[in-house]
Protein backbone atom coordinates (compact mmCIF):
# COMPACT_ATOMS: atom_id res chain seq x y z
CA UNK A 1 0.00 0.00 0.00
CA UNK A 2 1.26 3.59 -0.98
CA UNK A 3 2.78 5.70 2.14
CA UNK A 4 1.37 9.00 2.90
CA UNK A 5 3.46 12.19 3.93
CA UNK A 6 1.99 14.30 6.46
CA UNK A 7 3.15 17.78 7.31
CA UNK A 8 1.59 19.30 10.24
CA UNK A 9 1.44 15.91 11.86
CA UNK A 10 1.87 17.14 15.30
CA UNK A 11 -1.50 18.96 15.39
CA UNK A 12 -4.90 18.29 16.05
CA UNK A 13 -5.88 17.53 12.38
CA UNK A 14 -2.70 16.11 11.95
CA UNK A 15 -2.76 13.44 14.80
CA UNK A 16 -6.18 12.66 14.10
CA UNK A 17 -5.77 11.46 10.30
CA UNK A 18 -2.58 9.88 11.28
CA UNK A 19 -4.98 7.37 13.49
CA UNK A 20 -7.64 6.80 10.85
CA UNK A 21 -5.03 6.20 8.12
CA UNK A 22 -3.00 3.75 10.58
CA UNK A 23 -6.37 2.10 11.07
CA UNK A 24 -6.97 1.76 6.97
CA UNK A 25 -3.65 -0.01 7.24
CA UNK A 26 -1.27 2.91 5.54
CA UNK A 27 2.83 3.53 6.24
CA UNK A 28 3.01 7.22 7.36
CA UNK A 29 5.89 9.59 6.51
CA UNK A 30 5.93 12.45 8.83
CA UNK A 31 7.76 15.89 8.24
CA UNK A 32 8.56 18.49 10.73
CA UNK A 33 11.30 20.75 11.96
CA UNK A 34 12.29 18.19 15.13
CA UNK A 35 14.28 15.39 15.72
CA UNK A 36 13.35 13.01 18.32
CA UNK A 37 9.97 12.24 17.20
CA UNK A 38 8.40 8.91 18.38
CA UNK A 39 8.61 6.48 15.15
CA UNK A 40 7.03 2.74 14.88
CA UNK A 41 7.19 -0.15 12.49
CA UNK A 42 4.38 2.04 10.18
CA UNK A 43 5.37 5.87 11.09
CA UNK A 44 9.08 7.55 9.81
CA UNK A 45 9.61 10.76 11.09
CA UNK A 46 11.86 13.08 8.30
CA UNK A 47 13.34 16.47 8.91
CA UNK A 48 12.68 19.43 7.11
CA UNK A 49 14.66 23.09 7.08
CA UNK A 50 12.26 25.68 6.36
CA UNK A 51 14.10 28.61 6.58
CA UNK A 52 17.26 27.20 4.54
CA UNK A 53 14.51 25.27 1.98
CA UNK A 54 15.75 21.69 2.50
CA UNK A 55 13.84 18.38 2.99
CA UNK A 56 15.28 14.96 3.60
CA UNK A 57 14.53 13.59 0.27
CA UNK A 58 14.10 10.08 1.99
CA UNK A 59 10.47 11.47 3.19
CA UNK A 60 9.47 11.11 -0.12
CA UNK A 61 10.49 7.68 -0.92
CA UNK A 62 7.02 5.02 -1.82
CA UNK A 63 4.87 8.48 -1.14
CA UNK A 64 2.09 8.57 -3.20
CA UNK A 65 -0.63 11.45 -1.81
CA UNK A 66 0.71 14.69 0.59
CA UNK A 67 -1.45 15.60 3.09
CA UNK A 68 -0.22 19.17 3.86
CA UNK A 69 -1.22 20.70 7.26
CA UNK A 70 1.46 22.53 8.20
CA UNK A 71 1.52 26.36 9.78
CA UNK A 72 1.86 28.37 13.29
CA UNK A 73 -1.55 28.54 14.92
CA UNK A 74 -3.56 31.61 14.35
CA UNK A 75 -5.04 31.90 17.74
CA UNK A 76 -2.16 30.69 19.98
CA UNK A 77 -0.97 33.95 20.51
CA UNK A 78 -1.94 37.89 20.22
CA UNK A 79 -1.40 39.28 16.41
CA UNK A 80 1.68 41.01 16.88
CA UNK A 81 3.79 42.06 13.89
CA UNK A 82 6.38 39.25 14.32
CA UNK A 83 3.58 36.62 15.09
CA UNK A 84 1.34 37.32 11.92
CA UNK A 85 4.82 37.44 9.52
CA UNK A 86 5.62 33.68 11.33
CA UNK A 87 1.69 32.73 10.83
CA UNK A 88 2.44 33.77 7.26
CA UNK A 89 5.60 32.45 6.39
CA UNK A 90 5.58 29.05 8.24
CA UNK A 91 2.83 28.11 5.67
CA UNK A 92 4.28 29.88 2.59
CA UNK A 93 7.75 29.12 3.15
CA UNK A 94 7.09 25.37 3.90
CA UNK A 95 4.85 25.39 0.95
CA UNK A 96 8.12 26.64 -1.52
CA UNK A 97 10.40 24.13 -0.46
CA UNK A 98 7.79 21.37 -0.98
CA UNK A 99 6.74 22.41 -4.26
CA UNK A 100 11.32 23.10 -4.81
CA UNK A 101 11.73 19.73 -3.73
CA UNK A 102 8.69 18.00 -5.64
CA UNK A 103 10.39 19.73 -8.39
CA UNK A 104 13.43 18.54 -8.47
CA UNK A 105 13.73 14.90 -6.95
CA UNK A 106 12.67 11.60 -8.52
CA UNK A 107 9.18 10.86 -6.39
CA UNK A 108 5.83 8.88 -7.32
CA UNK A 109 3.45 11.77 -5.57
CA UNK A 110 0.16 12.02 -7.11
CA UNK A 111 -2.11 14.07 -4.87
CA UNK A 112 -1.25 16.78 -2.63
CA UNK A 113 -4.21 17.66 -0.15
CA UNK A 114 -3.78 21.17 1.49
CA UNK A 115 -5.19 22.45 4.62
CA UNK A 116 -6.80 26.47 4.11
CA UNK A 117 -9.75 28.14 6.25
CA UNK A 118 -12.95 29.61 5.37
CA UNK A 119 -11.31 33.12 6.17
CA UNK A 120 -10.61 32.70 2.90
CA UNK A 121 -14.24 34.47 2.47
CA UNK A 122 -14.34 37.03 5.47
CA UNK A 123 -17.71 38.20 7.29
CA UNK A 124 -20.19 37.77 4.76
CA UNK A 125 -23.40 37.68 6.81
CA UNK A 126 -25.88 35.37 5.80
CA UNK A 127 -24.55 34.86 2.07
CA UNK A 128 -24.42 31.17 1.37
CA UNK A 129 -20.95 31.35 0.38
CA UNK A 130 -20.11 29.10 -1.73
CA UNK A 131 -16.46 27.98 -2.89
CA UNK A 132 -16.36 30.25 -5.74
CA UNK A 133 -16.70 33.23 -3.21
CA UNK A 134 -14.37 36.20 -4.07
CA UNK A 135 -11.55 36.55 -1.15
CA UNK A 136 -11.63 38.86 1.45
CA UNK A 137 -9.68 41.76 2.40
CA UNK A 138 -8.54 40.72 5.78
CA UNK A 139 -5.11 39.06 7.09
CA UNK A 140 -6.21 35.78 7.67
CA UNK A 141 -7.90 35.81 4.04
CA UNK A 142 -4.41 37.08 2.75
CA UNK A 143 -3.12 34.01 4.82
CA UNK A 144 -4.99 31.64 3.38
CA UNK A 145 -4.69 33.20 -0.12
CA UNK A 146 -1.48 33.21 0.00
CA UNK A 147 -1.24 29.57 0.97
CA UNK A 148 -3.58 28.42 -1.67
CA UNK A 149 -1.85 30.11 -4.29
CA UNK A 150 2.01 28.26 -3.44
CA UNK A 151 0.23 24.71 -3.01
CA UNK A 152 -1.72 25.07 -5.94
CA UNK A 153 1.67 25.48 -8.15
CA UNK A 154 2.34 21.72 -7.87
CA UNK A 155 -0.39 21.75 -10.67
CA UNK A 156 2.10 22.15 -13.02
CA UNK A 157 4.17 19.13 -11.98
CA UNK A 158 0.77 17.07 -12.92
CA UNK A 159 0.51 16.54 -9.28
CA UNK A 160 -3.34 16.80 -8.41
CA UNK A 161 -4.34 19.29 -6.09
CA UNK A 162 -7.19 19.38 -3.36
CA UNK A 163 -7.37 22.08 -0.87
CA UNK A 164 -9.72 22.23 2.02
CA UNK A 165 -11.12 24.99 3.62
CA UNK A 166 -11.68 24.23 7.19
CA UNK A 167 -14.45 25.69 9.30
CA UNK A 168 -14.79 25.77 12.99
CA UNK A 169 -12.67 22.44 14.11
CA UNK A 170 -14.94 20.19 17.02
CA UNK A 171 -12.94 17.92 19.04
CA UNK A 172 -12.73 16.03 22.23
CA UNK A 173 -8.67 16.98 22.83
CA UNK A 174 -8.57 20.43 21.28
CA UNK A 175 -9.74 22.79 18.59
CA UNK A 176 -12.33 25.61 19.33
CA UNK A 177 -14.53 23.92 22.08
CA UNK A 178 -12.11 24.23 24.88
CA UNK A 179 -12.17 27.95 24.21
CA UNK A 180 -15.95 28.16 24.00
CA UNK A 181 -16.61 26.41 27.00
CA UNK A 182 -13.95 28.42 29.29
CA UNK A 183 -16.36 29.91 31.65
CA UNK A 184 -18.83 26.98 31.66
CA UNK A 185 -17.36 26.45 35.50
CA UNK A 186 -18.01 29.79 36.76
CA UNK A 187 -22.27 29.42 35.41
CA UNK A 188 -21.65 31.83 32.57
CA UNK A 189 -21.66 31.35 29.29
CA UNK A 190 -21.30 33.92 26.71
CA UNK A 191 -21.84 34.42 22.92
CA UNK A 192 -20.68 37.19 20.70
CA UNK A 193 -23.73 39.60 20.34
CA UNK A 194 -23.74 40.32 16.60
CA UNK A 195 -26.50 38.98 14.02
CA UNK A 196 -26.04 37.40 11.74
CA UNK A 197 -23.13 35.25 13.18
CA UNK A 198 -23.22 32.11 11.27
CA UNK A 199 -20.46 29.43 12.57
CA UNK A 200 -19.71 26.75 10.19
CA UNK A 201 -18.94 23.85 12.02
CA UNK A 202 -17.31 20.17 11.67
CA UNK A 203 -16.19 17.62 13.62
CA UNK A 204 -12.83 16.49 13.55
CA UNK A 205 -13.55 12.82 12.07
CA UNK A 206 -14.92 14.43 8.90
CA UNK A 207 -12.40 16.77 8.11
CA UNK A 208 -9.64 14.32 8.35
CA UNK A 209 -12.54 12.17 6.06
CA UNK A 210 -12.96 14.42 3.90
CA UNK A 211 -9.33 14.56 2.83
CA UNK A 212 -9.24 10.25 3.11
CA UNK A 213 -12.09 10.96 0.24
CA UNK A 214 -9.97 13.15 -1.86
CA UNK A 215 -7.25 11.05 -2.03
CA UNK A 216 -9.64 7.93 -3.35
CA UNK A 217 -11.98 10.49 -5.42
CA UNK A 218 -9.60 10.96 -7.99
CA UNK A 219 -11.62 13.47 -9.44
CA UNK A 220 -11.54 15.58 -6.84
CA UNK A 221 -9.42 18.74 -7.58
CA UNK A 222 -9.83 22.50 -6.20
CA UNK A 223 -11.45 24.09 -3.37
CA UNK A 224 -13.92 22.26 -1.27
CA UNK A 225 -15.16 23.65 1.86
CA UNK A 226 -14.59 21.63 4.78
CA UNK A 227 -17.69 22.30 6.95
CA UNK A 228 -20.69 20.26 7.96
CA UNK A 229 -24.29 20.73 6.93
CA UNK A 230 -26.05 23.59 8.27
CA UNK A 231 -23.67 26.41 9.71
CA UNK A 232 -25.35 28.03 12.98
CA UNK A 233 -25.98 30.81 14.48
CA UNK A 234 -23.20 31.72 17.39
CA UNK A 235 -25.82 31.48 19.61
CA UNK A 236 -27.27 28.17 18.49
CA UNK A 237 -23.97 26.48 19.13
CA UNK A 238 -23.76 27.58 22.57
CA UNK A 239 -27.09 26.47 23.00
CA UNK A 240 -26.39 23.13 21.56
CA UNK A 241 -23.15 22.73 23.93
CA UNK A 242 -25.08 23.78 26.81
CA UNK A 243 -27.57 21.10 26.25
CA UNK A 244 -24.89 18.57 25.06
CA UNK A 245 -22.74 19.20 28.22
CA UNK A 246 -26.10 18.85 30.27
CA UNK A 247 -25.35 22.56 31.96
CA UNK A 248 -27.15 25.12 33.72
CA UNK A 249 -25.08 27.59 33.12
CA UNK A 250 -26.69 31.07 32.12
CA UNK A 251 -25.98 32.21 28.44
CA UNK A 252 -25.44 35.60 28.34
CA UNK A 253 -24.22 38.21 25.10
CA UNK A 254 -21.16 39.58 24.98
CA UNK A 255 -20.79 42.87 23.56
CA UNK A 256 -18.42 42.78 20.13
CA UNK A 257 -16.56 45.98 21.26
CA UNK A 258 -15.21 43.93 24.57
CA UNK A 259 -13.91 41.39 22.40
CA UNK A 260 -12.23 44.03 20.06
CA UNK A 261 -10.68 45.58 22.96
CA UNK A 262 -9.33 42.49 24.48
CA UNK A 263 -8.06 40.82 21.07
CA UNK A 264 -7.88 43.65 18.57
CA UNK A 265 -7.81 42.06 15.37
CA UNK A 266 -8.10 38.71 16.12
CA UNK A 267 -11.08 39.75 16.90
CA UNK A 268 -12.29 39.03 13.44
CA UNK A 269 -11.40 35.76 13.43
CA UNK A 270 -14.60 35.25 15.78
CA UNK A 271 -16.91 37.61 14.72
CA UNK A 272 -17.07 36.75 10.67
CA UNK A 273 -20.05 35.07 9.77
CA UNK A 274 -19.18 32.19 7.12
CA UNK A 275 -22.61 30.23 6.29
CA UNK A 276 -20.83 27.81 3.99
CA UNK A 277 -22.56 25.37 1.67
CA UNK A 278 -21.65 22.03 1.68
CA UNK A 279 -23.09 21.02 -1.48
CA UNK A 280 -19.88 20.85 -3.72
CA UNK A 281 -18.13 18.06 -1.32
CA UNK A 282 -21.92 16.31 -1.08
CA UNK A 283 -21.73 15.58 -5.10
CA UNK A 284 -18.33 13.89 -4.80
CA UNK A 285 -19.89 11.41 -2.60
CA UNK A 286 -18.78 12.25 0.57
CA UNK A 287 -20.92 10.92 3.83
CA UNK A 288 -20.86 12.98 6.73
CA UNK A 289 -20.28 10.60 9.98
CA UNK A 290 -21.66 13.39 11.89
CA UNK A 291 -23.88 15.47 9.54
CA UNK A 292 -25.97 17.61 12.88
CA UNK A 293 -24.23 19.63 15.51
CA UNK A 294 -26.03 16.69 18.18
CA UNK A 295 -24.69 13.98 16.67
CA UNK A 296 -21.32 15.62 16.93
CA UNK A 297 -21.61 16.89 20.36
CA UNK A 298 -23.00 13.83 21.72
CA UNK A 299 -19.87 12.16 20.33
CA UNK A 300 -17.72 14.35 22.27
CA UNK A 301 -19.65 14.99 25.61
CA UNK A 302 -21.09 11.32 25.85
CA UNK A 303 -25.09 10.69 25.40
Amino acid sequence: MPKILITGASGLIGKRIQEMLLAQGHDIHTLGRSAGVPQTSKVSHFIWDVKNQKIDSKALAGVDTIIHLAGAGVADERWTSSRKKEIMDSRVDATKVLYKTLASTSHQVKTIISASAVGYYGDCGDEIVTEGHPVADTFLAEVTRRWEEEVSKVEKLGIRHVCCRIGIVLAKNGGALPELVKTFPIGIVGYFAKSPLYYPWIHIDDVCGIMIHARENQTMKGSYNTTAPGPVPIKTLMEAILTAKKSKAILAPVPTFALKLALGEMADMLLSSQRCSDEKILKTGYKFHFPTLKKALEDIYGP
